[in-house]
């Protein structure tokens, strides 16, 4: 068990007021989490401390070669003031397989909860109770040893840093449309699609600003190497409800697993859908619009929840899905999971985890 010191900010900030606009990882708390890695000595010093900038060096290994990962998970409070996270446990399975990938030291799964933990509950005050909002919450690793020399660094930092949020896409639960992207690709696999590393998503922003161009809001990405199966949806995983099934792409070593993926299909299974996950082609996704058994596509990830797509293009083809109109499925499965976050649906799966005593 960690012992964090804890030094409290004497100039809080201005909480945002109810009501007030929050975008999406705009403000930030009070507060942060800080752990040291270095060789030899493993992790130390776990503090927290007052939100501030950082001091490296400008040949911190981080800057040069990318060696650096990221989670993300949101904190809820319930009407009577408690509040909880939602699976950090699997966020802290993912961040060592992200680690490994990484060639970044391991980080014992019960330390990554406590200081999640920990550091929520000394801003707990900073979780916001408007519908549709949380505490949005960014664990990262970066590498900082000064060296330019390509090989993993000695020496790391662990933080978590917390941003009260609101919708991750603006139109909330309107269905978004999405860009089949054709040209680049995001991940391979034998690379780093699984792991949760800002490589990924550096790569990801050239299709996202064509899509945005066009009037998309995000980019599907096709496999990296035969350019014919889906992957997945900007930051997201993508499901489609095709003939009654629901069916997603397996995870291959590109794709990230995702947290919400995983509890999605957990409860479609409850629910009584056979899902598949397997390959999915986009000539497939036309098809299946051309015959009428396209009836769902939506996005699942931690900041949107579920993400309902009312529209996919594909070169020349646009396809219109649920005449643009947000799907049974996709509304029970965000009902339902915001539900068990928010405490007004029964947990039947161990999912929360309260924050506090």
């Amino acid at each position: 068990m960690l012992d964090i010191k804890i030094t409290k900010t004497t100039q809080p900030k201005q909480k945002p007021a109810p009501g007030q606009k929050l975008g999406f990882g705009h403000i930030f708390t009070d507060h942060m989490f800080i752990m040291n890695y270095t060789e030899g000595k493993g992790w130390h010093d776990p503090r927290i401390v007052p939100f501030q900038n950082l001091s490296l060096s400008p040949a911190a290994m981080v800057f040069h070669y990318g060696q650096e990962m990221f989670e993300g998970l949101k904190a809820y409070k319930n009407s009577d003031g408690e509040v909880f996270l939602f699976r950090p446990d699997m966020n802290a399975k993912r961040t060592n397989s992200s680690n490994e990938r990484l060639c970044i030291p391991q980080l014992p799964e019960e330390d990554f909860v406590q200081a999640v933990r920990t550091v929520v509950d000394v801003d707990r005050d900073w979780v916001p109770t408007d519908p549709g909002t949380s505490l949005y919450i960014r664990p990262f690793i970066i590498a900082t040893d000064e060296f330019l020399g390509v090989a993993p660094s000695k020496t790391y930092l662990f933080m978590v840093i917390l941003s009260p949020s609101g919708a991750y896409y603006e139109s909330g639960l309107e269905p978004v449309g999405i860009w089949i992207e054709d040209e680049y690709v995001r991940a391979v696999r034998g690379g780093m699609g699984f792991a949760k590393t800002g490589g990924n998503y550096a790569a990801s922003l050239i299709g996202q600003v064509k899509a945005h161009n066009d009037g998309y809001s995000q980019v599907l990405w096709l496999d990296g190497v035969e350019r014919k199966y889906v992957e997945e949806v900007g930051s997201m995983n993508i499901f489609f409800k095709i003939a009654g099934k629901v069916v997603t792409p397996m995870l291959n070593g590109s794709i990230l697993p995702g947290i919400t993926r995983n509890s999605v299909i957990t409860l479609c299974k409850e629910w009584g859908y056979e899902v598949e996950e397997r390959k999915v082609s986009a000539e497939e996704l036309i098809q299946a619009h051309a015959d009428g058994t396209l009836e769902e596509v939506f996005g699942t990830g931690t900041a949107a929840v579920i993400s309902p797509v009312g529209k996919l293009r594909y070169k020349d083809d646009v396809m219109t899905i649920q005449d643009g109109r947000t799907g049974e499925l996709s509304h029970r499965l965000y009902d339902t999971i915001t539900g068990i976050q928010l405490g007004k649906l029964p947990d039947t799966h161990g999912w929360r985890v309260k924050v506090g005593e």
